[in-house]
């Protein structure tokens, strides 16, 4: 058995035609697509299957649609790997709390479902925006925000600390235009993302109230193994812990890049992307640089079945 960390993605890692292989492959993983279709009312699988982008952007799909896939993947992994902890990007913290059995995956797929309903009418007025700002360092971005946080009266915060080099912000639109006019002044770039709001924000406040509302309800299970939080950048060991954690998560910060020079320095070198795309995976030697020698870092990506064969 390969012992590795397990990485999760989140929105924007989906393409068409995600978890297919391995749904024809296992009746499994066909009857969890099923499931997630009746919970959340929807036809993922027509969707992410034959759709079209605009229809597989749509939060309110792509959230249950991409935590199967990374589930699914993960039910033909577990032969050839035992996790040595568990991370997810914003939306793929769920499928790492139901890797490592915080959530059973009932539960998760209902919380994704209704999260997805709640972030896709979070904004109805259109309110809300965020951009990824590239080629500039973390401080300059800060400094970016406070001004165009100052002149424009509006919200606006780094949400996503993705890399050095790469972070989202997010808040109301004229702030983020600002913002971005800001980034190119100084030779940054600032690319629109196709969000429905402003995520991981206080604006996503009264989403992130009613999911509360569920979690509350909710048993959270001690972890098999530590879940490195998007919220605390650090690995919750409890369930309790964990609940604390995800009731917030909405609204605070994406801190990727503390979160793998978290697992490095706790002695984690090998990571293994569980889902589509391969994103997280290409910026874990980003993350960490500095921290550990690069020769010391391995990364994987299991995206298809091809994928699970062919690991080592």
């Amino acid at each position: 058995m390969r012992a590795a960390s397990l990485l999760f993605p989140g929105q924007g890692a989906q393409v068409r035609g995600m978890g297919r292989d391995v749904a024809d492959a296992s009746s499994e993983a066909m009857d969890m697509w099923k499931k997630a279709e009746a919970i959340s009312g929807l036809p993922l699988r027509e969707i992410y299957w034959e759709g079209d982008d605009a229809a597989m952007s749509d939060t309110r799909a792509l959230q249950p649609a991409l935590t199967v896939v990374s589930l699914t993947l993960w039910q033909a992994l577990a032969r050839k790997v035992t996790p040595l902890a568990c991370a997810g990007h914003s939306l793929g913290e769920y499928s790492a709390l139901a890797v490592a059995r915080v959530l059973d995956v009932e539960t998760c797929l209902k919380l994704v479902s209704l999260r997805g309903r709640l972030m896709a009418d979070s904004d109805p007025d259109g309110r809300g925006a965020m951009a990824a700002v590239v080629k500039l360092p973390l401080e300059k971005v800060q400094d970016i925000v406070a001004k165009a946080k100052a002149e424009s009266g509006q919200v606006l915060l780094v949400a996503n600390y993705n890399t050095p080099g790469q972070y989202v912000i997010s808040g109301e639109k004229e702030a983020v235009e600002l913002a971005s006019s800001l980034a190119k002044e100084v030779k940054g770039r600032a690319l629109p993302l196709a969000v429905s709001g402003a995520f991981h924000s206080p604006l996503m406040r009264r989403a992130a109230d009613e999911l509360a509302r569920h979690m509350t309800k909710v048993v959270w299970n001690r972890p098999c193994c530590p879940v490195y939080s998007n919220v605390t950048a650090g690995p919750l060991e409890d369930g309790e812990s964990v609940r604390e954690a995800m009731l917030v998560q909405m609204t605070s910060p994406v801190r990727w890049i503390e979160i793998m020079q978290a697992e490095a320095g706790n002695g984690l070198r090998d990571f293994i992307e569980v889902g589509p795309k391969a994103v997280l995976s290409k910026m874990v030697g980003r993350c960490v640089e500095g921290v550990v020698p690069a020769e010391e870092i391995s990364t994987a990506v299991v995206s298809s079945l091809a994928d699970i064969e062919a690991l080592a």
